[in-house]
């Protein structure tokens, strides 16, 4: 890989949201009819009904790509966001707590349009998380708010599979990811819980194949895109596609795939999970650091369980303890050089 003239590690791209969090019992789902523990696309009456009922603790830059660059940027990393929101209160919100975090974030406000895009994420006492997303302005990224000096900046571009689902996000996906490759950057990319018809896994299959280095999933993600009836068929699909997969497995722990070769990792041991809430993101992030470092595949596995295993034992898929310090301690314990 060509890092001439960087400055950021890494770029991410995706859906500019405002997480939005709150404690609910599995009755407040059942009385409104609340799918539990996926993630569900809704409107902005429904989500005005969630947000009016439920009491928030919790509202903070969010979207699965922004967590992942707010999780790199506090393990050190240079990094920048590109994503829309719009002008208003929950916009201004988002640009300030994202670059707080020391995420560089200019893409400009939309100014006329759907409000800022929000992810509700209601947490039941199981620690499982449901999410009610409006997307607003989220879902207007479009290919001219695709800056190329940023993505030739970048040694890495880190792209969000929600993005997909629009023509407007999708073309951004596109001239993203045909930057990257024409200044010889890598792309990695995060699976989202979609349900595919033929044509729409066919494309996305296409996408992957054609630019994706780095291909981030859960055990259903990756199940899901191959249409394959267990991990280990997926696993095998997958590897013929992209150099690296990260497959994470819940309380099973990770699976890293490249080439013939497939690394185990563990989960952390957690005594109490309180929200699982971007746990994804983050375990991107600490493996993002740990290969931005050139580190084996599977300590960069352990880096994002480790980071992951933060994340769950509070509200909010921001870190509440210095991550840097964590990864060393653990590092330490389990005599892995870092």
């Amino acid at each position: 890989m060509n890092n001439e003239n960087t400055i950021y590690d890494l770029v991410g791209i995706g859906n500019a949201l405002v997480d939005v969090l709150g404690k609910v019992s599995d009755r407040f789902l059942i009385d409104r009819n609340l799918k539990k523990g996926s993630m569900t696309l809704v409107d902005a009456a429904t989500a005005g009904m969630i947000y009016q009922d439920m009491i928030s603790e919790r509202e903070v830059s969010g979207g699965s790509v922004a967590n992942t660059v707010a999780g790199l940027a506090a393990l050190g990393n240079d990094c920048a966001f590109i994503g829309k929101v719009y002008d208003d209160a929950l916009g201004q919100n988002f640009r300030r707590d994202i670059g707080a975090v020391g995420v560089d974030f200019d893409t400009p406000a939309l100014m006329k349009g759907p409000s800022t895009g929000r992810s509700i994420v209601l947490v039941t006492p199981d620690a499982e998380r449901s999410m009610f997303t409006y997307l607003g302005a989220a879902k207007r990224l479009n290919a001219d708010d695709i800056d190329e000096n940023i993505i030739k900046a970048s040694k890495y571009v880190f792209l969000e599979s929600y993005l997909w689902d629009f023509e407007d996000s999708r073309n951004a996906l596109f001239k993203a990811a045909e930057l990257a490759q024409k200044y010889n950057r890598k792309i990695a990319m995060t699976l989202s819980d979609a349900q595919y018809d033929d044509q729409e896994r066919c494309q996305m299959l296409e996408f992957v194949e054609k630019y994706v280095d780095v291909l981030f999933s859960n055990e259903e993600e990756i199940k899901s895109l191959f249409n394959a009836p267990d991990l280990m068929t997926a696993l095998d699909e997958v590897k013929t596609i992209v150099d690296i997969a990260s497959v994470t497995c819940n309380a099973k722990g990770s699976v890293v795939v490249s080439g013939r070769i497939k690394s185990f990792v563990e989960a952390e041991t957690v005594a109490d999970v309180v929200d699982s809430t971007g746990a994804g993101d983050l375990y991107a992030a600490g493996f993002m650091h740990g290969l931005l470092q050139s580190k084996p595949l599977g300590v960069c596995a352990v880096i994002g369980s480790i980071v992951a295993s933060e994340v769950i034992t509070h509200y909010g898929a921001r870190p509440e303890v210095s991550l840097k310090s964590l990864i060393r301690r653990r590092m330490m314990q389990y005599n892995l050089n870092m």
